[in-house]
């Protein structure tokens, strides 16, 4: 075997050439290992000129080393060989034979260095050192100046095996696997599906058509349920022609499948692909495929099929160890004065009335810094107005008055019904006080209506507006228009239907988000669009205000979470990492944070501060479509379409629950003011209660636990399922607790 390196050849064809996978130190697989199977040829005498295919090998061999001027080194070659001094300027035909183990090319300086190399790779019988493969591009955005190269995402394919031999190699695989021993075989199974999807894409992409129907009706029964719709996608990809553009192979190809294995199992496999000299199922493994290994116990089915199911296999241990700052801001000093009850309680008999100690979030927040919170300067926040302090103030008060919910002690729910809403309801929010709803709709409008007895009015005219005293006490009332005055109000400005909306924390603002590509900002005092933000190029699907208002963030179609402040035209961040649609986005309690949820079956925790993902989280088996998170910023809850409900532990980046029970899409998740219920709201027309106390007291996470994903999880749905509330026919997409620990819920009448 010709190894060359840095423009000098070594040649030691008797030596043993043993396969190693180097190791980064982690435990984790460098993909510039080389192949097993290689064979030593020590002990076998050398026939140089024994067949065509080594004499042509010897000829390139030697007119690449005159090339680089290596006269010495062709020299030695040429006497071992016993070649004539002018057989190396005889020129080599190109006879690539279609036995090659899909290993890419090496590129080397020189001419045609690359098909050079290929050849050799063909016709010696040891397997070459694989090149390392293309890194992931992250984003696979659908824009065009997004998208890769196709005709460089597909090359790695262009070298095959023989295709009779895929389903030997595959079946072989499978057969070994079965026969070792059940507390790796669990582990070791998850390397089926990675394989099948590629050696399925290699055969269709060299033209084996009819080769390829069979491996895939012959094997596609043997993988995981939750694979089912990206193997139907695959499916309809029977030509060469149709891989080209295609975002679901594009995905396949550009990203590594990541699997976790401890070493024992990992050490199994690789014995067993040295022994079969299985090159071909080698060089899949260290094209695409990145495994993670950890010391340890190997894992059991159960903890591995609670964190599989996403488009590219599990997050990698390292994308979980940055540290991140859950805690919450402290709250600033405000004194908060009175009410008249209070006064009338202090009036009585001149003593003050006694009231019991409640747990006050909100006062909590503001006596003490939480060790785990971020630096209060960590990003620039808005400074507090006289109105915002206003209305902290009135939260406040209302906090002393709120229900505490326990399980005994459920929360009334108050079911907003949309009926006749034939124009299609897409999207819902409240006010965090309660007193608006917003409702996007598929004919493009966005609707806004008081919950409360007090109408919506725009403000005056700026003609009317200069004959106001500016002076007076009630000059907030005074510059509203009583002719304007009504139940609700219609903005019209997008051109397509509008997926996501969002209110400002002063209720000021409304955000919404549309099919045709912007996210526009609407004024609640004039009922106008204010901005047009075009950053997207394809359909937003939702988008979120900041707590502290002032920040947004929006996520589409295009992959791609962009985070905007409400005076710039340009977003500021781009979080680019998921392969497939951004579904739903959510800031984090102290708005350093923001979660993004995908079809790609990932959420991913990004850092407004650096852009950088701190956390990638793995196992739903469907699209994500609701998030949410704990008033105390430690926990997250997410719903998908495989009507589950998963509970997250952020400081470890770790899944700490599961909520079995829905049996359609979950589009609506919202924790109780004190964090100690959860309320999810389902495509299957029920409202239920979770909880979620007892869920994360009965979690008990250690390093151990962190490191390696030894994740026991309790089969306690039912014990942690409070009620369930069923509507008539209305699915729900929105829930909020009001301030006092009220229920709404949000939904149209589907008749």
């Amino acid at each position: 075997m010709a190894a060359v390196q840095d423009g000098q050849l070594n040649m030691e064809v008797e030596k043993d050439i043993k396969t190693e996978i180097t190791n980064d130190g982690s435990g984790n697989i460098n993909a510039n290992s080389s192949s097993p199977g290689s064979t030593s040829s020590g002990g076998k005498s050398k026939s140089p000129a024994g067949s065509g295919e080594d004499q042509q090998t010897l000829l390139a061999v030697l007119q690449f080393l005159k090339r680089n001027k290596l006269t010495e080194s062709v020299d030695i070659l040429r006497r071992e060989a016993g070649l004539s001094a002018d057989a190396d300027d005889s020129p080599v035909s190109d006879s690539a034979g279609a036995g090659s183990g899909g290993v890419p090319n090496v590129s080397a300086d020189g001419g045609d260095a690359n098909s050079l190399l290929s050849r050799v790779s063909i016709a010696t019988p040891v397997a070459p050192p694989a090149t390392a493969p293309p890194k992931a591009t992250g984003s696979m955005a659908s824009g065009g100046e997004d998208q890769p190269d196709v005709n460089v995402v597909l090359s790695a394919y262009s070298q095959q095996g023989d295709p009779v031999l895929y389903p030997l190699y595959y079946n072989g695989l499978k057969k070994f696997i079965e026969s070792v021993l059940d507390c790796h075989r669990a582990e070791l199974s998850q390397v089926f599906y990675p394989l099948f999807v590629h050696m399925y894409l290699e055969l269709v992409y060299n033209n084996h058509e009819n080769e390829a129907k069979q491996f895939f009706e012959k094997f596609s029964g043997d993988q995981e349920c939750y694979y089912e719709e990206d193997l139907r996608i695959l499916s309809s990809m029977s030509k060469k022609e149709h891989m080209k553009g295609n975002e679901t192979m594009l995905d396949f190809r550009t990203s590594k499948f990541v699997l976790r294995i401890s070493r024992d199992s990992y050490q199994l496999l690789k014995r067993h692909l040295q022994e079969r000299q299985n090159n071909q199922i080698w060089n899949i493994i260290q094209e695409h495929l990145y495994i993670d290994i950890f010391d340890g116990m190997p894992r059991s089915k159960s903890q591995i099929d609670a964190m599989s199911g996403s488009l590219a296999g599990e997050g990698k241990r390292d994308a979980n160890k940055a540290k991140v700052f859950y805690g919450l801001l402290k709250e600033p000093e405000i004194e908060v004065p009175l009410d008249d009850e209070d006064e009338e309680a202090e009036n009585e008999e001149g003593k003050p009335k006694k009231k019991k100690p409640k747990k006050d979030s909100m006062g909590s927040k503001s006596k003490k810094q939480d060790p785990n919170a971020p630096q209060q300067t960590r990003i620039p926040l808005p400074e507090l107005k006289d109105s915002d302090k206003l209305d902290k103030i009135m939260n406040m008060k209302e906090a002393t008055k709120k229900i505490r919910l326990s399980p005994d002690n459920l929360p009334s729910i108050c079911f907003y019904s949309f009926l006749n809403a034939y124009q299609g309801l897409t999207a819902v929010d409240f006010t965090d006080d309660s007193s608006l709803i917003a409702g996007g709709f598929a004919d493009s409008t966005v609707r806004v209506w008081s919950v409360t007895p007090k109408k919506l009015r725009r403000v005056k005219s700026a003609a009317d507006l200069s004959n106001i005293d500016k002076e007076s006490d009630d000059v907030l009332e005074r510059i509203m228009d009583e002719k304007t005055a009504s139940e609700s109000k219609i903005l019209y400005g997008h051109s397509g239907p509008v997926y996501g909306i969002s209110f400002s924390p002063d209720r000021n603002y409304l955000l919404s988000s549309s099919e045709d590509g912007t996210v526009r900002l609407w004024s609640l005092q004039t009922f106008t669009c204010l901005v047009g933000y075009k950053g997207h190029n394809y359909p937003v699907w939702d988008t979120q205000f900041s707590p502290y208002g002032y920040y947004f963030i929006s996520g589409g179609h295009d992959r791609v979470a962009r985070l905007w402040a409400t005076d710039h035209y340009q977003p500021l961040r781009m979080f680019a990492g998921h392969l497939a649609d951004i579904t739903c986005t959510l800031f984090h309690p102290n708005s350093n944070y923001v979660a993004t949820g995908s079809a790609d079956r990932t959420i991913r925790l990004w850092d407004v501060l650096t852009g950088n993902c701190v956390r990638i989280l793995t196992g739903h088996k469907g699209p994500i479509h609701s998030l949410a998170f704990s008033p105390n910023g430690k926990f997250m809850a997410s719903g998908a379409t495989d009507g589950r409900v998963l509970l997250w532990d952020v400081g470890h980046g770790l899944m700490v629950g599961e909520l079995k029970g829905h049996s359609d899409t979950i589009y609506a998740l919202k924790f109780s003011r004190d964090g100690e219920i959860l309320a999810s709201g389902s495509m299957d027309n029920t409202v239920k209660l979770w909880d979620t106390l007892k869920a994360f007291d009965d979690v008990e996470l250690d390093d151990f636990t962190a490191a390696t994903g030894h994740i026991h999880l309790p089969e306690n749905s039912q014990e942690l399922l409070l009620g369930t509330y069923m509507t008539k026919s209305t699915p729900v997409i929105h829930l909020h607790f009001t301030r006092r620990n009220l229920l709404l819920a949000a939904g149209a009448y589907n008749p």
